[in-house]
Parts: structure tokens; sequence; C-alpha cells
């Protein structure tokens, strides 16, 4: 693709993520590997262009994904020509990865759509943020790049509410909480996450409580941080991990997984500009479970 510049003294990847469907950060990684050129010359992302400079973007940079699509039914809630909002249900798989590369989300996204931002990510077309396998509910995907580059800013920047329910083994004693523990990979169990100040990241979570049953207590979290297994880790961090939980309970668990699910997103839609609210109700197992929590209450 060659293209004509028609202004002076713009960034070439601001002027780039203007003029095509690639996202700013796809068209660094593409100038660092030599995919764009200005003029034949290779050039930084900070570069100045002048007008008539000659760009040249060579093919190849974009690889087809391998991944195949597959009919699986998705359950949306909102879909527009930019985004789509999903409510995955528990044991749903986001995307790929150590060799699975099937029954996923983004194997059922592919299917649904040949819209998705991040082509250049082989196994995470369309991801924004993740949820665990046997965590429920709402998720945010992005159908272009420069989609996807707004809704990570608005991320960054934490005007993206995300909220969850969770049912805490234990009645917990406090209303209203905010744990801020940093979080970090657990240096004996790599599948785990930790509370460590060793190579850890600031993690901030909120949490209401909802309802009290004898043994448990339901509550609401609000996220002011997005890190791995972010919930379940304070949970397990205040002393009332998550119920059901096989990795951060030395409990007997069932194939459903943590009870806890994605329940609230909400956010400004990046080029409408809409104030949007998506709120969607617990799996039949999680609320079947409350059902005779509540009747065993009630005795």
């Amino acid at each position: 693709m060659q293209i004509v510049v028609n202004q002076n003294n713009i960034r070439i990847d601001k002027y780039l993520s203007d003029v095509t469907e690639y996202s700013r950060s796809l068209i660094r990684k593409m100038i660092e590997e030599g995919y764009i050129l200005v003029n034949n010359n290779n050039v930084k992302a900070k570069y100045l262009l002048q007008n008539d400079d000659i760009l040249i973007i060579k093919e190849g940079f974009i690889k087809e994904t391998h991944l195949e699509p597959e009919e699986i039914k998705l359950d949306i809630v909102y879909e527009d020509q930019d985004l789509i909002v999903i409510n995955k249900p528990s044991g749903m798989v986001v995307h790929p990865g150590n060799g699975n590369k099937s029954g996923t989300l983004v194997n059922a996204l592919l299917n649904h759509t040949n819209k998705l931002s991040n082509k250049e990510d082989e196994i995470r077309p369309g991801i924004v943020h993740r949820i665990d396998k046997d965590t429920s509910g709402l998720l945010l995907i992005a159908k272009n790049d420069k989609v996807h580059e707004l809704l990570v800013l608005e991320f960054k920047n934490k005007t993206i509410t995300r909220e969850y329910i969770a049912l805490l083994i234990g009645e917990l004693k406090t209303d209203t909480a905010t744990i801020d523990a940093p979080i970090g990979r657990d240096i004996h169990d790599r599948m785990k996450m930790n509370v460590t100040n060793f190579n850890a990241k600031q993690a901030v979570t909120h949490l209401t409580v909802l309802k009290r049953y004898h043994g448990f207590t339901l509550v609401n979290f609000k996220l002011e941080t997005g890190r791995t297994h972010q919930i379940r880790v304070h949970a397990k961090y205040i002393g009332y991990p998550v119920y059901n939980d096989p990795v951060y309970t030395k409990n007997k668990c069932t194939s459903f997984g943590q009870f806890l699910h994605s329940s609230k997103l909400e956010f400004i839609h990046p080029i409408t500009k809409e104030h949007l609210i998506f709120e969607c109700p617990l799996p039949k197992k999680f609320n079947d479970f409350l059902i005779n929590l509540e009747a065993n209450n009630s005795k």
C-alpha cells in the first residue's frame, strides 16, 4: 500500500491511525519491524511527516489466524459495528493457549463475525480484557483495532466500571471494605497468584455485602485494577475465599468452578460517546445454590 501524505508536522503513528484501520500500537510495531517506510527509509514512530512524503506499507506483517471458527452458541447482550458485549458461561475459556485451540470464546466469535480487533494477535482477536474460564458474565469485545485501542485506554484511565457478584465462604463481618494489596505470581505454584511484594502490581478491590447466609456471604465486588485472579486472590487474602474455587481453596469443588459472576459493565462508547450500562443475571447453578441457602436460612 502506498500513501501520499497531505499534512505537515504530524507523527507518523498518529497520521496512519487516522487514515487506516490500523491501531496506533499496531502501527508502532510495524514501523519497528520495517514494514512501514517513509520515502523508502526506515523511521521511528515519532517521526514527523511532511506534505508529499510517500509512505509504503508492506504486506505480510498481519498474518491470518490459524484458529478455526466453531459453531458455538453465544449469549450476545449487545452488538453494534464497533463492539460486542458477551455474557460468557462458566466453563468457557476466553482464548486458546497451552495447546488448547478449540472450544473457546474466540473460536465462537470467529464463527459469528469476521470483524474482530487485534488480527496481529493470532490467539486473541477481539479480546480487550479477560475473565477466568470458570468465571461467568459480561465481557467486552472489540470489532476493530481503533476501538480496541480506545477501550484499552478507558481501562487504563479507569473509566470502565466492572462489578462482580461472588459467594464467599464464611460470614463476613464488615458491610463494606477496600482491599489494597499487591498481587504477583506465586513463587511456589506458577498457576496461582498471591498477595506479595515480590514482582507484584498494585491491586485494589472494593466490596459490599449483599446478603449473609449461614456459613456464606454474597458480595458485590468492584474492581479498581484488573490483575489476574484479583477477586479470588483478595477474597482468600482476607480469609473469605470464593466458594467452589478449585485453585484458592482446599475444599472439594464441583466442575462448575468458582461462584464468581461478572454482573455489570458500565462505560462510554468509544465512538458514539453514549453512556452504556449492561447487567446480566446470575447463572442458573449459582442462583439455584442461593435459593437452597435461603431455604436453609429460613428453617
